[in-house]
């Protein structure tokens, strides 16, 4: 805060600045990035450019998000981490073409997340960590296409089985929650270990048959992966001869027929520097051999 307790001035975007941070993705998106600007009030005037796909402001000091949001139509990805929003919009809930909604490290509580989440019927990516939510709504296992939901770091001492049960979840983040047990904590998760169609299960859910296939499988990977980090061996070179002392005793007979050559040949001819080249070599090998 500074002097007088007023909140800090923030910048202002116009409906210039906005345009100019509009950006191609990789993909061909258009994504409208105002990330660590220092905004503090959600700018009405990116309402005028609502055929964006991706909006980023992430990273400032909003507090407030308007209805008017739902205004982007089209929209794909919504990033509004690391602000101090305490609640969402009703209107969220039409932004039915999003896929990826960030509101992590912000001040959200349970009363703040509206019932209307649960439109979002294409959403894959929902990250509601960082912040102050106590208990989860059950009508978010309303979205069936959830492939990642984020929910650590907050005020949890449960996690509904709407949530674990999702049939396309592949990660679960409950880290850091005050759950009553570690065990608890492990049993919201038995039905979601599961990596595209692989699934962890314990020795004793198998049959002989398959735990020995597994183990022999687990030795391998493991006989792998002790080969790639052993220390290499180094090259032994013992019967040649050092290329270093090599140049250094050659180098007399190496100026020397380039002397006699000069007369003959172009010396910027890199065949004939290395034609030279070869012969001291050669020649040099020839004498420590007689020796």
């Amino acid at each position: 805060m500074v002097k007088g307790g007023k909140a800090p001035k923030g910048k202002k975007i116009t409906l210039n600045v906005a345009k100019n941070c509009v950006k191609i993705t990789f993909d061909g998106r258009k994504r409208l990035d105002l990330s660590k600007m220092g905004i503090t009030n959600f700018p009405k005037c990116i309402l005028r450019l609502t055929d964006v796909d991706e909006l980023d402001l992430s990273r400032n000091m909003i507090r407030k998000i308007p209805e008017s949001i739902s205004k982007f139509q089209n929209l794909r990805w919504l990033d509004l981490h690391s602000n101090y929003i305490d609640k969402l919009p009703e209107s969220i809930g039409q932004m039915t073409t999003l896929l990826y909604l960030n509101v992590s490290n912000n001040r959200l509580t349970t009363n703040g997340l509206p019932v209307e989440l649960n439109q979002l019927k294409n959403i894959r990516t929902l990250n509601l960590g960082l912040n102050h939510l106590d208990s989860v709504p059950t009508t978010l296992g309303a979205l069936k296409e959830l492939h990642e939901v984020g929910l650590h770091d907050n005020l949890l001492t449960s996690i509904p089985n709407s949530i674990s049960k999702l049939p396309k979840l592949k990660k679960l983040n409950i880290k850091r929650n005050p759950f009553p047990k570690t065990e608890e904590s492990d049993i919201f998760l038995d039905t979601i270990k599961r990596l595209d169609n692989l699934y962890l299960v314990e020795d004793k859910d198998l049959c002989s048959n398959c735990l020995k296939k597994c183990q022999q499988a687990r030795d391998k990977l493991n006989k792998i992966k002790n080969m790639a980090t052993a220390t290499p061996r180094k090259a032994i070179f013992s019967n040649l001869v050092s290329p270093n002392s090599m140049a250094k005793d050659s180098q007399e007979d190496w100026r020397e027929e380039g002397k006699k050559a000069g007369a003959r040949h172009d010396l910027g001819d890199p065949c004939v520097t290395s034609t030279l080249a070869v012969v001291a070599y050669g020649k040099n090998l020839k004498t420590n051999q007689q020796e």
